[in-house]
């Protein structure tokens, strides 16, 4: 007999709308849309679900509801408000934005104009919110140079100035304001003031522009040159405003352009308002996945929140992949000109935030960093399980002299030194490094299965194919093949090889991934040539003693832990030389270095 949930499920209808997940404690864990909802819910109880966490989530699922709706743009709003009502635990949930100020034109006679961070529904006019103070204080310094404002808060009613209640302050004498207070500047004259500042608010500077540039003509004309010289100088102000914003084509009007970047575990967004060719808003935030979201799941969420609070009614938007936001908004996906000039300056934005958040992740929460970085090791090379021990061997010798090899160990993407080991080889003869590569990875797993300590999550191979299967012969040996991940990596395009899969794996040269892998590499092959570079210096130095006649390694052995060096042997009395060995020794000793 099948289950309440089942036949929730099963008459569920083909309809787009909007479903709830309950638990057993009958609270909201999942919100979710959909164009067909008894496909998209049926697909989370039929489909075997490789993520983790979306496993546990169907686990929980006790009880449905859903809500019907006419449209897909219907279906994103309703599924925004209710993820902002109940706050679900696997949905994805963007920061509130409560703090962020706004530029006010107050609705009074003789408007205001200034910060705040408050909106309050009394009719006036809220321009933003802006993500950067900065911003703000640069704008309203622009606005102030241009346009004399009053900034007391006075009832400039007509009765009360035409009674002199008030007296011009300070800011008139300082030519900061036109003095209102005290009817030196009509109320029409303010409020053509006012018209301009809400056009440069909304980014557009072309009137402003036309108006100063008249002016100065007009002065200039009437030989009032040092009113034009003024007038230049906030005209200059302007444009040097207007460069700074304008980005591409001034033709490019009222349009929302976004993009996003990710990683495992997070979301990186960036939001432009594009006015007459400039940006008038910028925002970039942080998304924290929940459910493994893909990157169209999480820009189609981010635009429509995003829209809703920063008011926008652009009804086209420029994006660097197609979405779904139903047929109330014209989606572009540009990909040639200036267009795409602009998305790609979004995206650019976007991939440094996301940079900047890794630095100060890195100082601040650095197991966050570790467990980030591990996550896109495991996801780049494919793996089970994350990387969080791997070790990496190298072969050093030269033309088969004093074969040797080294193994290095990393823990969480970094080295850890004292684990590293050297090994000389000692059932090869000559310089065959597959057969070198068989020794040593089978000498290191068989001692660490006798000392039962831990194996590694990946071994990483410094060479191709031929190498990669030397290694896997000794796994096989041991019992150890499927148990431990292992790849080669070849020097010269920097390919990844896998076992019995001729095809490498080209990693981004700029991931990270590829940068901890060369630094393995890297680090094999210094710590083996090093071991290398002093094998073969003390085989040099036992080579010269070795060609005194009835010297053996014992008697080497000896002069060199007493002497330190072959220089100090050959300076060493007769009497020194018998104090270490016998005297006949001693005698062959002293008497190959001092011939004459």
């Amino acid at each position: 007999m099948p289950t309440t949930l089942d036949l929730q499920v099963k008459t569920l209808p083909n309809s787009p709308g909007v479903y709830q997940y309950f638990d057993k404690n009958d609270i909201v864990i999942y919100v979710g849309k959909a164009k067909d909802l008894k496909k998209r819910v049926s697909s989370y109880f039929t489909k075997n679900h490789e993520q983790g966490k979306t496993r546990i989530l169907v686990k929980k699922i006790v009880r449905i509801e859903h809500v019907v709706v006419d449209t897909e743009t219907d279906a994103l709003l309703l599924e925004n408000n209710l993820i902002k009502k109940y706050q679900p635990r696997y949905n994805v949930l963007l920061k509130d934005d409560k703090s962020y100020p706004w530029i006010c034109i107050k609705k009074e006679r003789f408007p205001r104009i200034f910060s705040t961070r408050r909106v309050i529904k009394d009719g006036s006019e809220y321009f933003g919110p802006f993500t950067n103070v900065k911003t703000v204080s640069s704008l309203l310094g622009l606005i102030k140079e241009l346009y004399p404002l009053r900034t007391c808060n006075y009832d400039l009613q007509e009765v009360k100035i035409n009674a002199d209640k008030y007296k011009v302050c300070l800011e008139y004498h300082l030519g900061n304001c036109k003095g209102a207070c005290e009817g030196l500047q009509s109320e029409e004259n303010y409020t053509k003031d006012i018209k301009a500042i809400r056009n440069i608010l909304k980014g557009n500077f072309k009137e402003s522009l036309a108006i100063f540039s008249q002016m100065m003509h007009d002065f200039a004309v009437e030989m009032k040159f040092e009113e034009a010289q003024k007038i230049k100088d906030k005209l200059d102000s302007l444009k040097h405003y207007q460069a700074k914003s304008t980005i591409v084509n001034p033709a490019i009007n009222n349009v929302d352009v976004f993009s996003i970047t990710s990683d495992e575990s997070h979301g990186y967004a960036n939001f432009f308002k594009i006015m007459n060719g400039a940006i008038v808003q910028s925002y970039t935030t942080e998304i924290k996945k929940k459910l493994e979201e893909s990157d169209k799941e999480l820009l189609e969420l981010f635009i429509v929140e995003t829209r809703r609070r920063f008011t926008s009614l652009s009804r086209e938007i420029y994006v660097p992949f197609a979405v779904d936001l139903g047929n109330d908004v014209k989606v572009i996906v540009p990909k040639l000109g200036d267009k795409k000039r602009i998305v790609d300056l979004s995206l650019r934005n976007a991939k440094y935030y996301r940079q900047e958040q890794f630095k100060q992740i890195k100082i601040v929460d650095p197991e966050r960093h570790v467990s980030r970085i591990m996550a896109q090791m495991q996801k780049d090379l494919r793996l089970h399980k994350e990387p969080r021990h791997i070790e990496c061997f190298d072969n050093s010798n030269i033309q088969g002299s004093n074969p040797v090899a080294a193994c290095v160990v990393f823990r969480d993407g970094k080295p850890s030194k004292k684990e590293y080991r050297h090994f000389n080889i000692k059932t090869v003869e000559g310089p065959d490094d597959f057969a070198s590569m068989e020794e040593v990875v089978y000498r290191r797993y068989k001692r660490l299965l006798e000392e039962e300590k831990p194996l590694p999550q990946l071994i990483v191979i410094d060479g191709g194919k031929g190498q990669l299967s030397s290694s896997l012969k000794s796994l096989d040996a041991l019992g150890l093949r499927g148990k431990i991940a292992i790849i080669g990596i070849a020097k010269r395009l920097e390919e990844i090889y896998y076992p019995e899969d001729s095809v490498p794996l080209y990693l981004d040269k700029k991931s990270e991934t590829l940068k901890i892998i060369q630094y393995l590499r890297n680090e094999a092959h210094r710590f083996g040539i090093t071991f290398h570079r002093n094998k073969r210096s003390k085989a040099a130095i036992q080579s010269e003693l070795e060609q005194i006649p009835s010297i053996g390694k014992q008697t080497i052995t000896n002069l060199l832990r007493t002497f330190k060096s072959v220089k100090r042997v050959k300076a060493a009395s007769l009497e020194e030389l018998k104090a270490v060995v016998n005297h006949a020794r001693a005698q062959k000793i002293y008497q190959y270095y001092h011939k004459e």
